[in-house]
Parts: structure tokens; sequence; C-alpha cells
């Protein structure tokens, strides 16, 4: 079994990253505000009681160690936000996963990249399309990152599996999902790279396709859609992609074909029309050069909560919280506390289960 002592940084930040409550954001925070993931574990219980939780849920030790023994039997490794090998435009996200598991050439990431995102149900002409758009890319050493789906992002894995593709999955990194593409994704971890956020032995559930989702926009300086319904997943990461700051371009398609009403729209709404590979490649390149060098002079940090809050503080910034999200800034004006003091109720908030963060920093009462 792995080693549990209390000297082993890497098994304290992944108890601190497994516990409940403990969102990427209010990892960063703690870890800036401690020093280290056993003293920001240590701090935990009185956090907790502060902001009105009932008592601290760490995770298991032995749960910690048994995801680090299913890891090396896996042949993975754990990726932590400030390794050097974390994904540089992943980690400029606001959200980033504080921890990956990888399994396969982390390298490839370190070439310009491009999301390919798409329909499940997708038509065979899309997924032709896909599959070529994605060989010619790969031809043009341009990553293809996907989500391992059935349709648009299995013809993209296909299509760039020769010259290295990512697929971020949903669940656990032993997971096969779905299961037609065991011998896909078995490739993808020989050949090219895997990602997952779940700790191993999970299952994907329907919660966990957001934050994948969110990993594949965060990976890329931009993301193409070859085929989507309105309302679909892939929309969904185009949107989180716009999100982050990152070009969303989309494959037109016949009006009369309901598949394609979601490109359609997304390029109405502004996002790039592109036909081919070349299109691609000329907006990407130049993107992620500038992407690349912002991301690795400063990763994304959330505000630091360095000031112990008082129970005036608390009561103030309480008062003004529902179940409407609004934004930390209005909580600052409307308080009269300062940032940090605000940051620091939010973050007992949410280690108390009694908070939600939602996109763009905005926060709400938990339901």
């Amino acid at each position: 079994m792995a080693s549990t002592g209390s000297g082993n940084d890497q098994f304290e930040r992944l108890r601190l990253i497994r516990s409940p409550q403990i969102g990427p954001i209010s990892y960063r925070q703690l870890l800036a505000r401690f020093g280290t993931a056993g003293a920001a574990l240590e701090a935990l219980p009185d956090l907790v009681r502060r902001g009105g939780g009932a008592k601290t849920a760490l995770a298991p030790e032995s749960a910690v160690a048994r995801e680090l023994d299913l890891i090396e039997k896996q042949a993975a490794r754990h990726v932590f936000l400030d390794d050097p090998d974390y994904p540089a435009l992943l980690s400029h996200l606001d959200n980033a996963p504080p921890v990956i598991c990888v399994k396969g050439h982390l390298g490839l990431l370190s070439r310009p990249a491009i999301a390919m995102v798409g329909a499940r149900n997708a038509s065979a002409g899309a997924c032709r399309f896909a599959r070529e758009l994605a060989f010619h890319l790969g031809q043009m050493d341009i990553t293809v990152v996907s989500g391992l789906a059935r349709g648009i992002d299995t013809a993209a894995h296909a299509g760039s599996l020769d010259s290295g593709t990512v697929a971020v999955i949903a669940g656990g990194i032993d997971n096969i999902y779905p299961p037609e593409n065991g011998a896909l994704q078995e490739a993808i971890a020989e050949r090219g790279l895997l990602i997952a956020e779940q700790p191993p032995g999970t299952e994907p559930r329907a919660r966990h396709f957001p934050y994948r989702n969110r990993i594949i926009a965060g990976l890329a300086p931009g993301t193409v859609v070859v085929e989507a319904a309105p309302k679909s997943g892939s929309l969904i990461t185009a949107r989180l992609a716009a999100e982050a700051g990152r070009e969303v371009m989309a494959i037109p398609g016949s009006p009369l074909d309901p598949r394609s009403r979601g490109c359609n729209q997304l390029i109405r709404e502004g996002a790039t029309l592109v036909q081919n590979a070349a299109e691609i490649a000329e907006i990407i390149r130049p993107l992620d050069s500038r992407m690349m060098a912002a991301a690795l002079r400063s990763a994304a940090s959330p505000p630091l909560p360095s000031h112990e809050s008082d129970d005036r503080e608390r009561d103030a910034v309480i008062d003004l919280m529902s179940m409407t999200y609004v934004s930390v800034d209005e909580l600052v004006r409307q308080s009269g506390c300062s940032q940090s003091a605000v940051q620091m109720v939010l973050l007992e908030m949410e280690l108390a289960g009694k908070l939600e963060r939602g996109a763009g920093g905005m926060v709400r009462m938990a339901a």
C-alpha cells in the first residue's frame, strides 16, 4: 500500500482534493492560505465550524492509499496543478482541476491543439468529415482533443490516432465508456494521451460530463464543433470555451438537418465559420503561441482569503446571499467588507456545504 505518512505531500494533497466540499477554487485558496495540504487539512474543522457546518468529512486515508495503488496498477499517474508538466492552458482556467490522472504521452499538449466535438448520433457524412479533418490537422502537427463519446468524438480520435490524440474521459482512468470504444481507448493510452479528473473506479454519471467538457475546452486555444443539435453537450463545451476566452469555430450544415442547427446557431452568434483543416490551423497557430506565453507567465490564481473573518463580516455577507447567483465583487460592494474578508466567508461557507459556485466566479446559497 502507498505510504500514509503526514510528510507525504502528494498523499495529503490528494486527500484534500478528494474530501467533500473541496472544489478547484477552495483547494487553491486553502493551499495559498496555509502553505501546505497538511496544514490545510488541520485547519478544515475550524473553517467548517465557522461556516456553519456540523462536522468535517475528510477523505479516508485508506481510500487515498487505494487510489494511489490503482493508479500505479494502471500505469497512469497523477499530475497536480502546480506540477511543471500540468497542461499550461488548462492551468489558466479559474476552475482548473487540482489534479488529473493521465496515461500516455503528455508531450502531445506541448504542440498546438484543437478541441473537436459534435453529436453522438452524428450523420455518416459528418463522421467521415470529422475523421478526415482530424487526420489533416494531425499531419500539420496539431493535436486533436476530444471526449471519446460516440459519433464525432470517436471519428476525431480515429482520424488523429496515428499523429497523436488526447481523450478526456468522464469516469475514472480505468473505466471504459462507451463499451464499444474499449479498443480505441486502449490504443489512445498507448499512442496518445488519456486524461481523467475523477478517481479510478468511478463510473461516469451525468454530472461528470460538464466537468469533462471544461477540460476539453481548457486544453486547447480553440474548439471546433462539427455537427450538433441545439442544447447538446457539444454546445455546452463551446460555451465553456468562449467563457474561458478561447476561439469557437463551427462547421456549417444544412438547415434541413436538425443535427446541423447547433453549428449554424453558433455561427449566427459569432463563432468562426471554418470548412477545412487549413482554415483551423490558420486560426490556431498564432492563437496557441499567444495563449501559451500568457499561461506560462501567470496561471490563473483565485483571490487569497488571508483575512480571518469575524462575526460582523460573516453576518453581513450571509445576509446578502440568496438562491440567486451574485458576483463576489457585488458582495464586497454591498457588505462594505474587504475582498479578503468576503473570500474567507465564502470559503468557510463552501467547506460547510452552504455555498455553490457557478461560472464566472458567481456564488449562491446551496440548495
